[in-house]
């Protein structure tokens, strides 16, 4: 029973942050609005675009997992790996971070590769991101650090009383958003501590962590990482030209808001639903669009890109087991 109930809170707590945060943020917000900017307001050319590279940054790292799954002796099939990736991001919709473990199961059914081995390589690319998200949000923060210091000081997180603190509605989103993220980790930590129990696992997991080391062609391994990481930012900031009352912000103001956004989704709720409406709102207004225009932005856009990662998990899950039916018969 008192399994069954975490497995439950592992998908409800998540759904439920989520769903408070955007709450807070559109309690007072005219939904009928964003119906009329779909309509009329909205260029489908430049969203269609942006879907694309979306779409590609997925396609990318489908294929930058295959090289890196080499030095291990296994070769799965490409587009199983790229299947695998779009399986993934949906199911990470479901259950926040399962993904990292759907894609290795997919890979250990149809590929017959080592699951453990596979998550090694997993937290490899983990890292890895880690590292272009610290490159990325410094470089970007000594270009604007006037628009991330008053970013802090309007949100809450730059107050010089303690009064003011408590009395902060933002403070209390970043609150129970960093409080998430802190449990997401000491489950992690908790899992690791599993593993460490299971010799083989850990070895075959850290087989898959040092991979990298081994990797062909290091100078593709590198162009698949910048491609990836500036489709994520096309698949952003493309969105702008999408509407009147963003297409004036330039690319500055685009890695700003994607930095923002890309610290929200580390809290684990559906996509960063939520967090990632705060962020970009609240930067959106910094730069001068208003409040409602900002709101329908994030409400949109998130929601497009939201329906992109299940229509690829879909299709991933559907072609992945066409494709490989005549080898499990």
């Amino acid at each position: 029973m008192n399994k069954l109930l975490k497995e439950i809170l592992t998908v409800l707590l998540p759904v439920a942050l989520g769903a408070f945060i955007l709450y807070w943020v559109y309690r007072d917000f005219d939904f009928e609005r964003v119906g009329r900017v779909l309509l009329h307001g909205t260029s489908w050319g430049w969203m269609a675009l942006s879907l694309f590279f979306g779409v590609m940054s997925h396609v990318l790292r489908g294929w930058r997992w295959k090289q890196t799954l080499a030095p291990l002796g296994v070769r799965p099939r490409a587009g199983n790996c790229v299947d695998a990736i779009f399986i993934s991001y949906a199911a990470s919709l479901l259950v926040p971070r399962l993904g990292e473990v759907s894609r290795c199961g997919v890979l250990a059914r149809y590929d017959n590769v080592s699951f453990s081995k596979s998550l090694g390589t997993v937290v490899t690319e983990r890292l890895l991101d880690g590292v272009c998200v610290l490159l990325i949000t410094g470089v970007t923060f000594l270009l604007q650090m006037p628009v991330f210091l008053r970013f802090f000081a309007e949100t809450g997180t730059k107050i010089p009383s303690l009064l003011h603190l408590l009395t902060s509605p933002w403070f209390y989103v970043a609150f129970f958003s960093v409080a998430s993220v802190l449990v997401l980790l000491y489950y992690l930590l908790r899992m690791l501590s599993f593993f460490e129990r299971v010799k083989g696992v850990v070895l075959n997991l850290w087989e898959g962590v040092v991979s990298l080391r081994r990797v062909d062609r290091a100078g593709l391994f590198a162009f698949y990482t910048v491609a990836i990481w500036l489709c994520y930012f096309l698949h952003f900031y493309l969105t702008f030209h999408c509407f009147g009352f963003t297409s004036s912000l330039r690319l500055l103001a685009g890695l700003v808001m994607f930095v923002g956004g890309t610290f929200a989704v580390i809290v684990p709720t559906p996509n960063g639903a939520g967090p990632w409406h705060f962020a970009v709102i609240t930067m959106m207004m910094l730069y001068g669009v208003g409040d409602e225009d900002a709101s329908t932005f994030a409400l949109i856009v998130h929601g497009i890109q939201t329906l992109l990662v299940v229509v690829l998990g879909v299709y991933g899950f559907l072609h992945v087991s066409l494709a490989n039916r005549a080898r499990l018969r």
